[in-house]
């Protein structure tokens, strides 16, 4: 069974092109940077996948997701071959997405911002409800 999933960072912006004919579909390509597991000499590293969408989910990368988001997917890999202008055999690894979702919340690219929602306003406050009006309250 051909199935991935991964979890990385947009490297670009996704590029859109349209498919010829009646029914255009959508082909976005994009490439995102996975962490590896383990570190090399102190450091991490990375794996620089290439990723392609299409239609519906082509169009869902393309409206939402842009250079440095995480994004999460759930595709396969599909390799292939061309012959480029000199001649020469060129051999290509994609991972076609088929799922693709947000990862992070829309405010989690600054710390600062992510903290400032966990943190209580200083006027806010808990309401005492009194003994006897269960049967008052919208659910039980």
């Amino acid at each position: 069974m051909n199935v991935t999933t991964q979890v990385g960072r947009l490297v670009r912006d996704p590029e859109v092109r349209y498919t010829q004919g009646e029914n255009a579909t959508a082909v976005a390509r994009f490439a995102i940077a996975v962490d590896r597991r383990f570190k090399k000499d102190g450091e991490a590293t990375a794996d620089f996948l290439n990723c392609v969408a299409f239609g519906k989910t082509g169009e869902f990368v393309e409206k939402y997701f842009q250079k440095g988001m995480r994004i999460g997917l759930t595709g396969r890999i599909q390799t292939g071959s061309y012959t480029n202008k000199e001649g020469v055999k060129i051999y290509t690894t994609d991972i076609v997405a088929e799922q693709v979702e947000f990862v992070e919340s829309k405010g989690n690219g600054n710390a600062d911002a992510s903290q400032e929602r966990l943190v209580k306003p200083d006027n806010a406050s808990f309401q005492n409800i009194p003994d006897g009006i269960d049967e008052e309250l919208p659910f039980n």
